[in-house]
């Protein structure tokens, strides 16, 4: 598959299945924000562009390559909460709901700790 399509087209014996990119980036962000400990998904993929074009969805990036998902997530965890667990579960959610959601095959969700939230005094 081509690195810059926009749809990832399935053949199937009644006919094709195509599946946008973005709509793979909307479900793992749904799930990146189900998981206990995650502050936020962070900016620090706005504005950089991936294979060619803007990513309308900051903190998530989505690749295709021989018919598998490789989810980039950036995230920010809430103090307190231990980094690794939450990535780990971050990792589990994204990969679970991707894969049911879509019936592709996930290569890798990589996530990515851009900082720590601190919740404000009232």
């Amino acid at each position: 598959m081509a690195e810059n399509k926009e749809y990832i087209s399935r053949i199937e014996a009644e006919g094709s299945i195509n599946i946008s990119e973005d709509v793979i980036t909307m479900i793992a962000m749904e799930a990146i924000k189900e998981v206990a400990g995650v502050g936020g998904i962070s900016n620090a993929v706005a504005g950089k562009e991936f294979l060619g074009k803007k990513n309308p969805f900051k903190g998530v990036k989505v690749s295709i390559e021989e018919e598998k998902v490789t989810v980039d997530a950036y995230i920010l965890v809430t103090y307190g909460n231990s980094v690794n667990e939450v990535a780990k579960q971050v990792q589990t959610s994204v990969g679970k709901a991707v894969g049911d959601m879509t019936g592709l095959d996930i290569a890798a969700v990589n996530v990515h700790v851009s900082g720590v939230l601190f919740e404000k005094e009232k």
